[in-house]
């Protein structure tokens, strides 16, 4: 399940596509736009920047911008950049987590698709798909 951190951050790259102009774009804009607590949005700009998905300055002038063009983002690298990777199962979540029935598992197969499809799903889409 995607969670709000992940919902939110995709509002906010979506905001600054749509309004940026080439200029810094300050949060509590960003904020009011998407009816959303500034306080909750400082968490995850501050996220998005880390992942070198946002250029933040401070000062007068400043806020936040993309690093990119919308169209060479995906969806799927803004969803993992919050929630970290996806996955259905906690045997597909990580390597640490190997199932000791993966060797005769047969339901791995179907969760493995359903991985793929959902994964392939988000990271197909652009956020230019979304303007």
């Amino acid at each position: 399940m995607i969670s709000t951190r992940g919902r939110y951050a995709l509002r906010v790259m979506l905001d600054l596509a749509e309004n940026e102009k080439g200029k810094y774009i300050p949060l509590k804009d960003i904020a009011a736009r998407q009816e959303l607590s500034k306080k909750y949005l400082e968490i995850i700009v501050k996220d998005l920047v880390k992942g070198g998905l946002l250029i933040g300055a401070s000062g007068k002038g400043g806020g936040y911008k993309l690093c990119r063009r919308p169209e060479e983002y995906t969806l799927g690298e803004i969803i993992e950049q919050m929630e970290g990777k996806q996955a259905s199962v906690a045997c597909l979540a990580s390597q640490d987590n190997e199932c000791p029935r993966k060797s005769f598992c047969k339901t791995l197969p179907l969760w493995t698709e359903y991985n793929n499809l959902v994964h392939d799903f988000f990271y197909s889409k652009k956020l230019s798909d979304l303007l």
